[in-house]
């Protein structure tokens, strides 16, 4: 029914939760494996290995991964340990931190990256990483002073 996608592209062994086209969920989800959105959710999410957002999906969330391919439309800031693929035609409003990045020509993103190899050893929970932007974004900017 998904075809080969998932298998080839996540690399971290089966595909064990999906949420379907013309799904709507709201809420908190933490589970164990690899996870492919294909409906719509909003809230946060936490998966110890691949979140994969198919061309119809709609996350808005904060997200905590290992890996994320991402080919719908997330809106919310996520932090992979490992590697976020941004693939042809997908939109990214939000904040991202991972260790590895690949964007894909014809991608929208708008937001902030942090990454490198200290970056996503152990990624933060969604509540962690509110709090860290939050207090960036409240630190107020210190003009430039020039002589």
């Amino acid at each position: 029914m998904f075809g080969k996608e998932a298998e080839t592209t996540t690399g971290q062994g089966s595909l064990n939760s999906i949420l379907g086209q013309g799904c709507k969920v709201k809420g908190n989800i933490e589970l164990k494996g690899t996870i492919r959105v294909d409906g719509e959710f909003e809230g946060s999410l936490e998966c110890p290995e691949t979140l994969i957002i198919g061309k119809s999906g709609v996350v808005k969330a904060n997200v905590t991964v290992k890996n994320a391919i991402i080919g719908g439309k997330i809106v919310g800031n996520i932090a992979a340990s490992n590697k976020i693929e941004l693939q042809t035609g997908s939109h990214v409003e939000g904040d991202i931190q991972t260790a590895r990045l690949v964007i894909d020509e014809g991608v929208f993103f708008e937001g902030n990256c942090k990454m490198g190899s200290g970056v996503g050893t152990k990624p933060a929970t969604a509540t962690e990483q509110r709090s860290a932007w939050a207090k960036t974004e409240d630190k107020p900017q210190q003009p430039a002073v020039t002589r």
